[in-house]
């Protein structure tokens, strides 16, 4: 009675390690390993072997018995493997059954900046969208805008991904809310802006809308003084070489980004 017990307990012991196991490495979708990532490691029927480790600088992990072992950019399956043929190749054990668990994927990390709630560096432990980084952060700011900067390498250079989410979300692609990868770079634009100054109720800065209009703008600025008026609107914009200009406009007009809105005090 007392041995059924025993291996009764045994028996649960088992399922509640691979239970972890693969609950952890679902969630972790078998991402490679690599420096800071911290390990569990079980050897079947040895719970004397069970270990904590976390990959070193240089990419390796101490077991007992075998001693360094490099597991930098293998999967926990992998590492399972790894570590039974060393430990069979050396005498220790034959046929060990080895489950690596990976705790913490400190070393599949992606980095949020700008706009967001809280800036930082993101853990990617299995697979993660853009929107669901962007929700980890804390979501973006109200100054922040829709235009997402991605950029990550290719194994050959840097690339650079432009995402406008609120386009994305307004016809409803899904396919725009692309999967980040480890040591991806998430940038929140700032809110485009415009300014409005003279004679407005209130004059200063203020967040662009899309298609906004000069009759809009100046509706934000509360309107017109009694002193203003909108024949003679000018706007200050610079041309793609960066030159300030001055011209013309009518209220249907549309706003651009850093446009400057002058209204001119009435002569009559």
């Amino acid at each position: 009675m007392i041995n059924v017990m025993k291996k009764m307990q045994v028996l649960a012991i088992i399922i509640m390690v691979l239970s972890v196991a693969c609950i952890e490495n679902a969630v972790a979708g078998e991402s490679a390993l690599g420096p800071g990532d911290a390990l569990r490691i079980f050897v079947y029927g040895h719970p004397d072997m069970t270990t904590e480790a976390k990959v070193s600088e240089t990419g390796k992990i101490t077991f007992p018995l075998v001693g360094e072992v490099l597991v930098d950019g293998l999967t926990p399956s992998e590492a399972e493997k790894k570590i039974a043929n060393l430990l069979e190749s050396r005498d220790i054990l034959r046929k060990p059954q080895v489950i690596v668990v990976a705790a913490s994927l400190q070393s599949q990390m992606v980095s949020v900046l700008g706009n967001v709630r809280n800036q930082g560096r993101y853990p990617i432990e299995g697979k993660r969208s853009l929107t669901e980084i962007l929700a980890m952060a804390g979501g973006i700011i109200p100054e922040g805008g829709e235009l997402i900067t991605l950029i990550r390498y290719d194994g050959k250079k840097f690339v650079k991904e432009v995402i406008d989410v609120l386009e994305m979300v307004r016809v409803g692609d899904l396919s725009r809310d692309v999967d980040v990868r480890s040591d991806d770079l998430i940038y929140v634009e700032r809110a485009h802006r415009f300014y409005i100054y003279g004679e407005v109720q209130r004059a200063g800065a203020y967040r662009l809308e899309r298609n906004m209009t000069v009759m809009q703008a100046l509706s934000l600025g509360g309107g017109l003084t009694l002193r203003g008026t909108e024949r003679g609107l000018r706007i200050q914009r610079r041309d793609i070489d960066g030159n300030l200009k001055e011209i013309s406009a009518k209220s249907g007009d549309l706003i651009q980004p850093d446009d400057v809105i002058y209204i001119k005090e009435s002569l009559f």
